[in-house]
């Protein structure tokens, strides 16, 4: 009986190893291709270059396209993140007879397809005279980024003693007052990582975008329409390297901010 097991305990480090492998060894191929002085993703490298860097920070419709998502990525993580706590609070501490059946709507959107939530929010921005715009992207945004901020606002403040807003409110505190002295104190470091995650979602996001883009792209749509072009695939690898130092430096940021809520 003993042997099957030992095979399994020796089986199961060697399975996630290979997953492991497959699963983030494309992802780093990216910033060692961007180092290399070919336009060829290939083995052997031709040598070690900065220069599609140069090239990345010289392109105007990089800035553009740059500072678009930035701010598609600030005004819909903002928004999201204040809608989230106000839900999360409702739910939680007053509970008044709708918080649940929003609460659950608010979680929603991250059970429907990208693509169904784009062309849902395309035929929205259509019938309110406004079109594919950044109004458009920032509202879908909103619809994809609202389930995990409700989802890690809701669970901090699900910790809080319930004693403390019924307290405050004996004492002649109004909800806002409940709100703002008691309870976001408390749940501060849950509501940065909420906006954090927003942030990451929006800014790497790519389906909604891509209905309801107009005129000005998102990064994530400029990097999808230089892959056709061979020569600009070092540029994109160099940008793409930038994504992923970014994002990896906000989620462990997120996380952070999500264990300190748990002190």
């Amino acid at each position: 009986m003993g042997q099957p097991d030992m095979k399994a305990s020796h089986l199961l480090p060697a399975y996630v190893g290979t997953y492991i492998l497959f699963l983030y060894l494309p992802v780093a191929l990216i910033p060692l291709f961007s180092f290399n002085d070919s336009i060829q993703a290939a083995f052997p490298l031709q040598g070690v270059t900065l220069g599609w860097y140069r090239i990345l920070l010289d392109t105007p419709a990089i800035r553009g396209a740059l500072i678009n998502s930035l701010i598609i990525a600030m005004v819909a993580a903002a928004i999201a993140t204040l809608t989230a706590t106000a839900i999360a609070y409702l739910d939680v501490f007053p509970r008044p007879v709708l918080s649940r059946l929003v609460a659950g709507l608010a979680r929603l959107p991250i059970l429907i397809p990208g693509v169904i939530v784009g062309i849902a929010t395309l035929i929205l921005v259509n019938l309110a005279g406004f079109g594919p715009s950044r109004p458009a992207i920032v509202i879908g945004h909103v619809l994809i980024c609202l389930p995990a901020a409700v989802t890690v606002i809701r669970a901090r403040m699900a910790a809080i003693p319930r004693s403390m807003a019924e307290v405050a409110s004996d004492l002649g505190a109004s909800d806002w007052q409940v709100l703002r002295r008691a309870i976001l104190p408390l749940a501060w470091s849950a509501i940065g990582s909420a906006f954090t995650l927003s942030f990451l979602t929006s800014f790497d996001e790519f389906i909604v975008a891509y209905f309801l883009a107009g005129t000005d792209p998102t990064l994530p749509i400029y990097i999808w329409s230089q892959l056709r072009f061979p020569k600009s695939l070092p540029v994109v690898m160099a940008l793409g390297s930038l994504i992923l130092l970014t994002s990896v430096t906000l989620a462990a940021l997120a996380e952070a901010l999500r264990r300190r809520s748990k002190i």
